[in-house]
């Protein structure tokens, strides 16, 4: 039995993985050309392009002026550990998960931090009810979960006049999804999503409820040099005007500055989300017309725009790691896409990722691809049978 035709066109750029993610169109090391190598970050022209990295960052969000913002290391996972060591413990928590991140928040804050946290899960696909959450209670949660495809709608149900503090994971939400910073104590990311930086340094924002926090608790467990955000009962203003707790890359700095530059130069942050909005509408076109595949997020309000997750509704097929995984591999053996396999701990299936750095062409082209890898598959599993 021979292979089902070859669709006529493949995706101009193949790279679809959701972590590190795709360079922004246009992207050249020769931006990188300007970069204090081999000088102290802590020099003049380190310091500049680090405080100039916060304040563009700061500026394409929309973070109010109030809100503290530094760069620390470890990516966004370094940043979450950071907003967990040092803030919690101080009221009842609350941890949220309904995928393997929020798990591994969970996993820290129970076994870790030896908190006695409640835990509010959802299986893959769905989100907790947040209309049931106490927020009098630290709350720890993910706004867009990357490995299951789902994200929190809004911050509606997010009180203005909560007695504890939110510490939200962001890293594949910011400069995709309209956060609303006035409901976000804490929220993190990382600088290899969603507008494709390079890897290992993450972002932490602080509302001044969470510096009054920091200010005013001294967690019961000792703090590595690289979580501590105070100093004799101070926040360690440094941090968030570019001195860095730790000896960060200039070259990734310089990265994120020409990454920062493109977004600008589209229309800012109403540009990025309109742009992973119109990629995650082409995917969910070809979905609607070919019933072999299902958008894994059940409610189409909490459907990410990012990490855009697909399961085969062949009840055989769907739930077989193989079949999904071979799918994956056609595809990337011929050019088409690479590395769209669901996570390792979530449902078999796909996953793309839709980010603003994707070019919508590249979402219509690779879709009918997942359409004969699928039916190439499945032929050959029948011909073997």
């Amino acid at each position: 039995m021979t292979d089902p035709t070859l669709p006529a066109a493949r995706p101009a750029n193949p790279r679809f993985s959701s972590g590190p993610c795709t360079k922004f169109p246009g992207y050249a090391l020769e931006r990188l050309a300007g970069a204090p190598l081999g000088r102290s970050h802590r020099a003049a022209a380190g310091k500049d392009r680090l405080a100039r990295a916060i304040e563009r960052t700061r500026a394409i969000l929309g973070i109010p002026a109030g809100w503290r913002i530094g760069i620390v290391p470890a990516s966004d996972t370094g940043a979450v550990e950071m907003a967990m060591w040092s803030l919690l413990g101080a009221r009842p928590v609350e941890m949220l998960a309904w995928e393997s991140f929020g798990e591994g928040w969970v996993t820290d804050a129970l076994r870790q931090l030896r908190l006695e946290a409640r835990v509010r899960r959802a299986p893959y696909g769905r989100i907790v009810d947040f209309a049931e959450v106490d927020f009098d209670c630290d709350v720890v949660f993910t706004w867009n979960g990357t490995t299951s495809g789902v994200r929190v709608p809004s911050g509606a149900a997010i009180p203005a006049d909560r007695q504890g503090l939110t510490i939200c994971d962001a890293t594949s939400a910011a400069f995709a999804m309209d956060l609303p910073w006035e409901k976000l104590d804490v929220a993190t990311f990382s600088w290899q999503k969603a507008l494709g930086g390079e890897a290992a340094h993450g972002m932490i924002v602080l509302s001044p409820r969470a510096v009054e926090r920091l200010e005013s608790y001294s967690p019961p467990w000792p703090l590595p040099k690289i979580f501590r955000l105070t100093k004799g009962g101070r926040l360690i203003e440094g941090i968030f005007a570019g001195e860095t707790i730790n000896t960060p890359s200039m070259l990734c700095v310089e990265d994120w500055l020409a990454a920062l530059d493109w977004a600008e130069g589209i229309g800012g942050l109403a540009a990025l989300i309109a742009r992973a909005e119109a990629n995650a509408a082409a995917v969910a076109a070809y979905v609607a017309a070919n019933p072999w595949l299902a958008n894994l997020a059940e409610d189409p309000a909490t459907a990410s725009t990012t990490s855009v997750c697909l399961r085969f509704t062949d009840p055989a097929l769907g739930t077989d790691a193989g079949f999904a995984k071979a799918v994956a591999q056609r595809l990337e053996a011929e050019g088409a896409a690479y590395d769209v396999a669901s996570y390792r701990d979530a449902p078999p299936g796909l996953r793309l990722w839709c980010g603003p750095t994707v070019e919508t062409s590249d979402v219509a082209a690779v879709m009918p691809w997942i359409g004969w890898a699928y039916d190439a598959e499945r032929a050959a599993r029948r011909a073997a049978a």
